[in-house]
């Protein structure tokens, strides 16, 4: 009987802790959907994965961004539309509806970025889970500008440019954008599409040159951190 509630203790410490770890989890279910994305249109477990996936995004984000009561409220709030849509698996057709859809989306991953941005490089000195918490402003800020990539080419149908040669369908979809704004954010370009129109193409630069300011910040950061604590370490 002993050994039974040990077992039991042992594993409600082991949930508590991967619980306190937020942005670790945030960050495993980024790269989880992020990885599930592809095969979502062909397999229906994949796909019902993958609505599962991003929901718990969305709770995740307000989980790990939720030090105050306020915070929450508003960030459920915020997250509400994006949720329902998720959860319900409504189709939001081309139109006043799928921008409305897009900029409310939008809201949310700024305020979720702004006040992770603040509660990571606020922190002193730099642990784990501010890293992780970086990490996780990074693959958000490519997953808003997809977002934002895909508001520009539902208000102009012709802003991006899909290769023939390289792609199999004409329109650009939420897996092109996807692709187009890491690629785009990490400097490595993405081949097979490009901006067209002008409001595209600026912001592309934009987004190009938050990527590179962003690492050289991140890194900066980082090594302010290490270098105070290595000192720390010579004094004592």
């Amino acid at each position: 009987m002993p050994q039974v509630i040990n077992q039991k203790s042992k594993k409600s410490s082991v949930a508590g802790g991967l619980l306190q770890r937020r942005f670790l989890l945030l960050f495993l279910f980024l790269l989880v959907s992020l990885a599930l994305y592809p095969f979502a249109e062909n397999s229906n477990s994949f796909y019902i994965a993958f609505r599962i996936t991003g929901s718990a995004i969305i709770l995740l984000s307000v989980y790990a961004v939720g030090i105050r009561r306020i915070l929450v409220i508003f960030g459920l709030v915020l997250a509400a539309p994006t949720l329902v849509q998720h959860v319900l698996d409504l189709r939001v057709d081309a139109g006043a509806l799928a921008v409305l859809s897009i900029c409310l989306s939008f809201v949310f991953d700024v305020f979720i970025i702004v006040i992770m941005f603040r509660r990571v490089f606020s922190k002193d000195s730099p642990t784990t889970e501010t890293i992780f918490g970086a990490l996780c402003i990074y693959l958000l800020i490519g997953y808003s500008f997809a977002s934002v990539y895909g508001m520009v080419a539902t208000l102009q149908p012709h802003a991006f440019h899909l290769d023939p040669a390289t792609n199999s369908h004409s329109i650009p979809d939420r897996f092109d954008f996807i692709f187009y704004s890491f690629g785009t954010m990490t400097a490595l370009g993405a081949s097979g599409i490009a901006a067209v129109s002008n409001q595209a193409r600026a912001l592309t630069v934009i987004q190009a040159m938050l990527g590179i300011f962003y690492l050289a910040v991140l890194i900066a950061r980082l090594m302010a951190g290490y270098r105070a604590r290595a000192l720390e370490q010579q004094r004592t």
